[in-house]
């Protein structure tokens, strides 16, 4: 996901449909319960706070994006809880999922942690999606199902036209790969008033179902 950019672009852009106090609904990885993860964060951070151009993001909100639902204004508590009901039988027995995070680095709008085997994760997303489908049809599910790119944020650019050549060099001094262990994907409830900040709604088990 770093590509081929040389300079940072301001995170923080309404994008389409968003607006003050409007929340969306979207499935992520929370990864509050992953240690290795924290353990790397709180050593990277001394670094990443004296980068004027980012904003960190504190430990209780890291996350990892994986399938949008829709702005809640829009989605019928019915709705809501047959997708959830759907997606939590769906990825029952998909899990624990063993990946990998890093190494770090540094795109246009912030920092990242990407995932490797991204099939590792991709099947939850896949599960989701085939859930969102089984309530409001194939052609409604929202998001393009190729083009996944799964990733922990550790920090957005707030600004604009920075060089991100001097960021690169901080993250070539934390070149680790951490261990990750998932075994519950969130429904949650997204506002972005004030970063992202979030209600969990549901939390649905990756390990085998109980009988």
């Amino acid at each position: 996901m770093a590509g081929d950019n040389t300079e940072t672009r301001d995170h923080w852009w309404w994008r389409p449909g968003w607006r003050p106090g409007r929340s969306f609904y979207t499935w992520h990885f929370l990864v509050d319960d992953q240690p290795e993860l924290h353990e790397f964060v709180t050593r990277i951070r001394s670094d990443l706070d004296k980068v004027a151009v980012l904003d960190l993001i504190p430990p209780r909100w890291l996350h990892m994006t994986t399938q949008g639902v829709g702005f809640a204004d829009e989605v019928s508590e019915e709705d809501l809880e047959a997708i959830g009901a759907a997606a939590t039988e769906r990825v029952a027995g998909l899990g624990p999922i063993e990946a990998r995070l890093g190494p770090v680095l540094a795109d246009a709008e912030g920092v990242h942690l990407p995932v490797q085997p991204v099939e590792a994760v991709a099947v939850v997303r896949q599960a989701v999606r085939e859930a969102i489908g089984e309530v409001w049809g194939k052609g409604r599910v929202p998001e393009a199902a190729e083009g996944f790119h799964p990733h922990v944020s550790l920090a957005y650019a707030n600004t604009s036209g920075a060089s991100l050549a001097p960021i690169r060099e901080l993250l070539d001094r934390h070149a680790d790969v951490v261990p990750l262990t998932l075994r519950r994907v969130a429904l949650i409830d997204l506002n972005r008033d004030e970063g992202y900040r979030w209600r969990a709604v549901l939390t649905s088990s990756l390990g085998h179902p109980r009988f």
